[in-house]
């Protein structure tokens, strides 16, 4: 469990009310992982949504033609978001989330998420559009990832 003022810091979470804050946070996992590990696959089911504490995570996508795999996205900054598939359909990751070192994350279950989010409309309605801009985000940086590899 987390505190809400530590989610303030959260750009997601920007004017999203004190009360929304609390019961969220105590939803909210923290999990420190090591070097290497994984937080979770691609074409997995998403039920989680997760938050960068410390460390860094390479979101990375399988190449259908090879066996590689490529780096389409980093997540480095603290309080920056991935894992957002755990709150949209149809919940299924659309990458792995590699530990580029020791990393610590917040982990919120996705559907008790959408529940507060309901309670709070306003704030669910600004969330959900920040996580909108995010997937573009993602979908711009995997593009172009995406079209040096080729």
């Amino acid at each position: 469990m987390s505190d809400a003022a530590l989610l303030e810091k959260f750009p997601l979470f920007q004017n999203v009310p004190a009360e929304a804050l609390a019961k969220i946070a105590a939803l909210s996992e923290e999990l420190t992982l090591a070097s290497g590990e994984t937080v979770f696959k691609e074409g997995q089911n998403a039920h989680k949504l997760h938050f960068l504490l410390k460390g860094s995570i390479a979101l990375r996508v399988g190449m259908m033609t090879k066996p590689d795999s490529v780096t389409v996205s980093f997540v480095a900054k603290p309080y920056d978001c991935f894992g957002w598939s755990g709150i949209v359909p149809p919940s299924h990751y659309t990458a792995t989330a590699y530990c580029e070192e020791e990393t610590s994350i917040l982990a919120i279950p996705g559907d008790e998420f959408l529940q507060v989010m309901r309670e709070y409309p306003q704030a669910g309605f600004d969330v959900m559009r920040r996580v909108a801009e995010l997937i573009a985000d993602r979908l711009r940086n995997s593009r172009h990832a995406l079209l040096k590899t080729l």
